[in-house]
């Protein structure tokens, strides 16, 4: 066995294996995020939420995804058949893909690569495609609308995104995820963690990923009052089920972003415990508890208030903070606390 798994045949196989591990991660937890998701927004209203389907109501997830997996696909007259059925595929195939690279702890991570920042940012600039030829491909125009109203939009909060990691990448001096967490290790537990250094950013960056991933309060492209639920309302069945799957994996994928980037990934937060992916997954749940509270509490913006915060507001702190922390690490203000590639060398 130990010769088969040297040769050729053997690695495909290990990493195929590894890769259904990261997908059914990925899946079975979106199931219960969905439901999470919607009782939190239940218990914000007063009101019990899902609670029939399975104890507590823990499969209603699933019911739902097999009636939509069950139902009829509707195709409306006058669609681009191959775009409109490529563009929920391409939405779903490439949040998962972006998954490739998040460790979960010391060597927990499908490829460990020295540019795994770009490689997320890549697939994350990818997926606003999938909406743009879903609402192009559908035949009309409110989804049309929807789908000009997400590129925008996505492309504007990607800027104040890229900058606000720059600023990590400069503290630590690589941009692999597992080389961030390692650069936040220390004596102090979660005060050694980069929330501290850059704080400011820390919400900057939860606000521009509610942004870029069409979550409340900025899901513009689906403005159900102004566009009928916007680039994906001419989908159904399966291929409406693969546009949801994407968004949750996607907000799912920023939740562990945050706890990388900001939070110490695997880390344990006090001094003692054991590191681990336990401390990854529940830094994970608790981001997707603020993202569904976000969506509970805050009314949506108009669209020329996002785009306004985007490009007059998130994009000049983002680029200024960028310069700050350029001139802290050279320096090594603080004995080098925002310099941890001094600290490491």
């Amino acid at each position: 066995m130990a010769e088969f798994l040297a040769t050729g045949w053997g690695t495909a196989l290990i990493i195929a294996l590894q890769s259904l591990l990261v997908v059914g991660f990925v899946m079975i937890s979106m199931l219960f995020l969905v439901y999470g998701d919607r009782k939190i927004w239940a218990a914000v209203q007063m009101r019990r939420g899902p609670n029939v389907v399975g104890p507590w109501g823990l499969l209603q997830t699933v019911a739902d995804a097999l009636k939509y997996v069950l139902k009829e696909i509707v195709i409306p007259a006058g669609v681009d058949r191959p775009v409109f059925f490529l563009a929920p595929m391409l939405s779903f195939v490439l949040a998962m893909m972006a998954w490739a690279v998040i460790p979960f702890a010391p060597g927990w991570v499908l490829a460990d690569i020295n540019v795994a920042i770009l490689f997320v940012f890549a697939m994350s600039s990818l997926e606003v495609y999938g909406v743009i030829m879903g609402g192009w491909a559908s035949n009309s125009k409110y989804a049309f609308l929807g789908s000009l109203r997400s590129a925008a939009q996505m492309i504007s909060y990607e800027v104040s995104l890229g900058l606000i990691i720059v600023g990590i990448i400069i503290s630590t001096g690589s941009m692999n995820f597992s080389a961030i967490v390692e650069a936040q290790d220390g004596s102090f537990g979660l005060f050694n963690w980069y929330w501290l250094p850059h704080l400011p950013m820390v919400v900057l960056f939860f606000v521009s990923a509610l942004a870029e991933t069409n979550r409340p309060p900025f899901d513009l492209p689906e403005a159900e009052s102004e566009l009928v639920a916007g680039f994906f309302v001419e989908y159904s069945s399966t291929p409406f089920l693969l546009f949801m799957a994407g968004e949750y994996i996607a907000i799912f994928l920023m939740c562990a972003l945050m706890s990388v980037l900001f939070f110490g990934g695997w880390l344990s937060p006090i001094p003692g415990l054991p590191d681990g992916a336990f401390w990854m997954i529940a830094k994970m749940a608790v981001f997707f508890f603020l993202f569904a509270m976000v969506k509970a509490i805050v009314p949506r913006y108009r669209y020329d208030q996002l785009m306004r915060i985007g490009w007059k507001v998130f994009l000049p702190m983002s680029l200024a903070w960028v310069v700050i922390v350029a001139f802290l690490a050279k320096f090594e203000v603080l004995g080098g606390f925002w310099a941890r590639w001094a600290i490491g060398g």
